[in-house]
Formats: C-alpha cells, structure tokens, sequence
C-alpha cells in the first residue's frame, strides 16, 4: 500500500498580500488541498498571492491545473497569482502547456477590497492555452 504524499500550507498574510509556501508533492490527492488555499485566500479579501514553490518536490499536471484556475479566479477578483522558485521539471510542465504567460503579474485593481460572494464560473473560453513565454529573471513563473 502506497502512503499517499504530504503537502503542507502555511500562509502568512500582510494587509491584501499573502505569502503561501508549500512543502512536499503536489498530485492528484493533493491538489484540491491546493485550490481550496488559494481560493480562501480570495475569500478573504485577499489580492495578490505569491506562492513559494522552493520546498515543492513534484508538481503533476493536476497540481498546475490547480494553479490555473487559481489564476483565473484571482484575476476575476482583480488580483494577481505568482509562483517563485519553482523546480527545473514544473518550469518544463509549465512551458510544455503553454502556460508561462498565465503565471505573470496581473494588476491589483480591487486591492483591499472584499470579493464578490461567489466567485465567478469560469468560461470555457479560458481554458485555452495562452502562447510560452521565456522565464522572467527573477525566477517567477
């Protein structure tokens, strides 16, 4: 019997910024553990997530996907989602989605303020792939 992975969520918020650092794997068993944290966080009136990805040992496609709609929902809400220092295999998983361009700053336009009670349906539209771009500099997706 396999013993499923561990991924834990710490989140430590500064005003409508918060920082989300993940440790262990993220699949199929724990990405919902994934999509549930950053959703709260847009529940919370929270804006502008960056998650720290440096103790992230794998990452699968459902972990991404989670990180996409995330993405989705927060820039609906108006904010933005980053992912720092994430591992050689995720950047490649990234780049062979085509979705480096979903990971880059999106503006903070309802800052501070509280999100709407339910978070909007996602489009199918916006499941489309967007274009690779190269890694930003500063190790961001």
């Amino acid at each position: 019997m396999r013993i499923p992975p561990i991924l834990n969520v710490h989140r430590h918020d500064t005003d409508n910024r918060t920082l989300i650092t993940l440790t262990g794997e993220i699949d199929l068993n724990s990405a919902p553990l994934v999509d549930a944290s950053l959703r709260q966080c847009l529940h919370d009136g929270i804006r502008a997530i960056d998650v720290d990805m440096t103790a992230v040992t794998f990452c699968d496609r459902s972990g991404l996907n989670a990180f996409r709609y995330a993405l989705l929902h927060t820039a609906a809400a108006g904010g933005s989602l980053r992912l720092h220092h994430p591992s050689p295999a995720l950047e490649r998983l990234v780049a062979l989605t085509g979705s480096r361009s979903l990971f880059l700053t999106l503006p903070d336009a309802l800052a501070g303020s509280r999100p709407p009670p339910q978070l909007p349906p996602l489009h199918p539209a916006a499941h489309r792939f967007a274009p690779a771009m190269p890694t930003l500099p500063s190790g961001a997706l």
